[in-house]
């Protein structure tokens, strides 16, 4: 199994419980979309995933390994096989793309390797690849201050294609895009992860997005599992009770992928 959580909670310092008996199983090269409303866990589950938080109970296993009984330099090189996508991706402004793309690999580089690709790109052609699969091959030596916000959430995704983890966590990747841009940018992002054998989770907030573009979909509420089932499985009920109090962001029924179009840009 690629991921593993049996009974897994986590509460915060202040005793907030984020997430609640947490049993999930994902395999090797498998897709998931993760919806739900706004602090249902998603992003806290992602950054369990991502090891940058520890649980409070339970058990985790990520990619064959428990990360909380590995010590810091195991833990280390198991982070170098995740990739995080972020919903606002942490990119120094006056920072080139082509550096922030390279960045993906910093963490399977040597020292020297990593700081003199800081210094002067080491594989431009490899950076401009990655930025290519996204429509974004012309801006390889813009800054990224000269960059919309969709843009930056593409220069993200494409340093982690370029990093080619085995897992793939992606955090709200598509919120700054318009629709048609947001589909194309998943089909891309679904299309990579397969090609490369490798495991991809995302959560959205936009549910067709999560039913069009993903075979698995599991929906979270108070910190729990509420369902995990394939999306023409999913019931208007399911998703109503889901988002109880919440305005749906989108159409509670499966619609067909969206077709190839002109992309704008975003």
């Amino acid at each position: 199994m690629s991921i593993a959580l049996r009974g897994v909670g986590l509460a915060h310092a202040n005793g907030t419980v984020a997430l609640d008996g947490i049993d999930l199983t994902v395999a090797p090269g498998e897709r998931v979309a993760i919806i739900g409303p706004s602090g249902a866990g998603k992003t806290t589950l992602l950054r369990l995933l991502a090891t940058s938080l520890q649980p409070t109970r339970g058990e985790l296993d990520l990619l064959q390994h428990n990360p909380w009984r590995l010590d810091t330099h195991q833990r280390q090189r198991l982070r170098a096989r995740i990739g995080l996508i972020h919903q606002a991706p942490p990119l120094p402004p006056r920072q080139r793309v082509v550096t922030a793309v390279l960045a993906g690999r910093l963490g399977q580089w040597s020292l020297l390797r990593s700081l003199a690709s800081l210094l002067y790109p080491l594989d431009s052609a490899g950076a401009k690849a990655a930025l290519a699969r996204l429509d974004l091959g012309d801006k390889l030596f813009e800054r990224c201050d000269q960059l919309s916000g969709g843009q930056l959430q593409r220069v993200g995704i494409a340093r982690v294609l370029y990093q080619a983890p085995e897992l793939i966590l992606a955090d709200e990747p598509v919120s700054a895009m318009d629709p048609v841009l947001a589909g194309h940018t998943l089909a891309v992002l679904n299309r990579e992860a397969a090609d490369q054998g490798a495991t991809l989770l995302a959560s959205l907030h936009a549910v067709e997005l999560a039913l069009a573009h993903f075979p698995r979909v599991i929906g979270v509420r108070e910190g729990r599992i509420a369902f995990d089932l394939p999306p023409e499985a999913i019931r208007p009920e399911q998703l109503d009770a889901l988002y109880a109090n919440e305005q749906l962001s989108a159409a509670p029924s499966p619609v067909a992928p969206p077709q190839p179009a002109h992309i704008p840009r975003c």
